[in-house]
């Protein structure tokens, strides 16, 4: 059965979801007036996008403005909050940077005025040395003025002036003042290291060299001016038990006689060198005292160890101090 045009007409009419007229695009009549009455009725339910019967409805502009403003706002509260947390990183690293700081700088100085003290002793020992004993065991010929008192003089100077650079560069956190400490330090460590690689390198050859400039040593003995020399070997003969470089005979040349000094004597007294040569010691000072340092070895090389350790401490201290007043002055300015 056909339907009439009438039927078609209005069936056709009908709404549908795809319709592309104005009206139903926008929710057709229905929710023009659902806006409508939205509107109207806003006052009343107190929601200026508030709808009919449950209808939802455009919002108004000043809703829409509240909608848009709220999520600027929390980017900028997140970006202050952001900003504030890396700020209380950067001061909690610097106070740990200067905490660190302190620590070190009060190390480094209590170091240097330990090193500060023990060049002073030294230096007050080779006064003393000086001014009581003259050249004290000056025994070379070549070197005259290589002599105990002297070293220990020099030594004594150096070390102190060391220690206060260091201490003066810890109290006044001072980049300049370390730096030079560590320079300092540390040449004086490479030279230690660099005279005691030549040494066992070359030790043959300064054996043979030391005797024969200790055999020349031995023509000054007794004479004006060198008191030091004289009192080095009577000390040296006597505590050692021996006599001469190489043997007693060294003597025979410095005397041209059957002569020798009377610390050579087994028993000491007054000319006791012009008697029989049994009445003297045997054994060659330079062979007996190196025997003696070989014996004692062990010590010696735990004093080179200890002194290498205390320079390396040093050197550590200043260099960690330096960096980390480069590190307080780059970041905590």
């Amino acid at each position: 059965m056909r339907r009439s045009s009438t039927d078609e007409s209005t069936y056709r009419r009908s709404p549908s979801p795809e319709s592309k007229e104005p009206g139903f695009a926008r929710g057709g009549p229905f929710r023009r007036c659902s806006s409508l009455y939205g509107r109207a009725g806003a006052g009343d339910t107190g929601d200026a996008g508030g709808g009919f019967f449950g209808l939802h409805t455009n919002p108004g502009p000043k809703a829409a403005q509240a909608r848009y403003t709220t999520p600027k706002g929390n980017k900028y509260v997140v970006f202050y909050l952001d900003l504030s947390f890396i700020f209380l990183l950067e001061l909690k690293r610097c106070s740990m940077a200067r905490g660190c700081l302190q620590g070190v700088k009060y190390l480094m100085f209590a170091f240097n005025l330990l090193f500060w003290l023990g060049g002073c002793g030294v230096l007050g020992v080779g006064i003393w040395l000086a001014a009581t004993q003259g050249n004290f065991a000056t025994l070379s010929s070549s070197f005259p003025s290589l002599s105990a008192a002297n070293l220990l003089i020099v030594t004594g100077t150096f070390v102190m002036a060391i220690g206060f650079v260091g201490c003066i560069g810890a109290l006044k956190e001072n980049k300049c003042l370390l730096l030079t400490f560590f320079v300092l330090l540390l040449l004086v460590f490479l030279l230690e290291a660099t005279i005691a690689v030549l040494f066992f390198a070359y030790s043959d050859k300064i054996d043979s060299y030391a005797q024969q400039d200790l055999k020349k040593g031995l023509h000054l003995y007794g004479t004006q001016g060198n008191v030091g020399l004289t009192n080095a070997w009577s000390i040296i003969q006597t505590d050692f038990r021996c006599c001469g470089v190489s043997n007693y005979t060294d003597w025979f040349e410095v005397y041209n006689a059957t002569r020798v000094p009377d610390s050579c004597c087994l028993e000491f007294s007054d000319s006791c060198g012009l008697h029989a040569p049994g009445t003297w010691w045997k054994s060659p000072c330079y062979e007996t005292v190196k025997a003696w340092l070989q014996e004692n070895l062990l010590a010696v090389g735990i004093f080179g160890l200890c002194t290498a350790l205390v320079q390396i401490l040093g050197l550590t201290f200043a260099m960690t101090m330096y960096c980390q007043v480069v590190k307080a002055d780059t970041y905590c300015a």
